[in-house]
């Protein structure tokens, strides 16, 4: 996932600049679908961490070159956030101390002025050398052990407490307190006005007074990017656009044998690999109206926990391969590679308006036909081979 996420973030920035991805990032949407194409469990609240940390581990390294930085992690390591953002502020020339105000304050909204039952466990800042940022935080609900997302973009954000957030990921459920909706302002005033005049004692005699039925009815906040991912684990063809598989699946077939021919002679996993990449393309190349389905983008390379099949560890390494060739020479001039992947894009999405194909479910039992031969491994270790094991699909 390092190596993959590390390749997808360099194509990004190549062909559409840095503040491309900061915006991909705070989608929630893509973000799901790009964990998925890493090969995460495609509807884990683990995607959260697992993204973050592939792209800490990832990235680091190339900081200078691509003047992007990773800060913050899960646990402990969102603690550091503030002390890793100063030391990068003092490397390359930005207010490190703001940026790590800023990492504070949108810590303290989401946990404080957000009162949702989701305690925060993670705090991914994203920043670039031009001091835009992207933050992805996530909370837990101990009770229905279900987690929530909440991203952050520096473009075009005005206040800290009046409708900030890019979007929010995660089922509703229960009573929400939200101080940092936009229509929110007059409780924020009133509640400064009420501290300043009457204090703590008066405030809590005040409120027991209080009718609950005299709430004013407030106007609907603008809707953001909202995704709810469904309780069960396995993948379902209601979770994927199968229009936008089947278009995805043929330009492999139609595209790939044109721009693809040396790959394909490598035995076993080249056209298979030609599938994957088609995917990884979109999570290139793709507009946010492509990842309603992010389910979808778990076919590319599976699950490490078998859904919706092993991860085939042949096809994912061939897959790295010939994106970090492609990137390499695209730095170097030699761009047919690079717009060999744009064209499986562009070729799916004009054939998606007409082809058909195979069900979800036949696609996914040939994966595990020829799971042992790609490679495919699981947390439960390799895939046997067919006649052991290709009937027992979960582990």
């Amino acid at each position: 996932m390092t190596k993959l996420g590390a390749i997808i973030t360099q194509a990004i920035v190549l062909e559409y600049g840095r503040d491309e991805l900061l915006r991909r990032l705070a989608h929630p949407f893509w973000f799901q679908s790009f964990g998925c194409v890493m090969g995460m469990d495609w509807h884990s609240s683990g995607i959260t961490t697992s993204v973050i940390g592939a792209l800490k581990r990832g990235l680091t390294p190339m900081a200078g070159e691509l003047g992007i930085h990773v800060c913050g992690g899960r646990g402990k390591n969102s603690r550091q956030t503030p002390d890793e953002l100063i030391a990068i502020g003092n490397r390359v020339g930005i207010d490190g101390g703001a940026l790590a105000q800023t990492s504070k304050l949108v810590a303290k909204v989401d946990s404080a002025a957000v009162q949702d039952g989701f305690d925060l466990y993670l705090h991914g800042f994203i920043v670039t050398d031009d001091g835009k940022w992207v933050v992805v935080q996530q909370g837990m609900n101990g009770d229905t052990q279900q987690a929530r997302r909440y991203h952050w973009l520096s473009e075009g954000i005005t206040s800290f407490v009046d409708s900030p957030h890019a979007a929010i990921e995660g089922r509703k459920q229960g009573e929400i307190v939200n101080l940092a909706d936009h229509r929110a302002d007059q409780s924020r005033k009133g509640q400064l006005d009420l501290l300043a005049t009457l204090g703590p004692d008066r405030i809590v005699r005040e409120v027991v007074a209080l009718d609950p039925l005299l709430k004013p009815k407030e106007s609907a906040q603008p809707m953001l990017p909202h995704l709810i991912m469904p309780a069960h684990h396995d993948v379902r063809e209601e979770n994927v656009n199968m229009k936008r598989l089947h278009g995805t699946l043929a330009a492999a077939a139609d595209r790939g044998p044109e721009d693809f021919e040396q790959l394909l002679l490598m035995p076993g996993v080249g056209a298979r690999t030609v599938k994957a990449l088609a995917m990884v393309a979109e999570v290139v190349h793709g507009a946010p109206c492509r990842f309603s389905d992010p389910a979808r983008f778990s076919l590319a390379h599976g699950g490490k926990d078998r859904e919706p099949f092993p991860v085939p560890i042949k096809v994912y390494d061939e897959t790295i391969r010939v994106m970090k060739s492609a990137v390499g020479k695209a730095r170097l001039g030699r761009t047919e590679e690079f717009e060999a992947l744009k064209r499986l894009d562009d070729q799916a999405r004009q054939l998606e308006r007409y082809v058909t194909g195979p069900d979800l479910k036949e696609i996914i039992a040939g994966e595990y036909r020829h799971s042992h031969e790609w490679g495919g491994r699981s947390v439960f270790g390799f895939e046997p081979p067919p006649e052991d094991g290709v009937e027992k699909r979960r582990g």
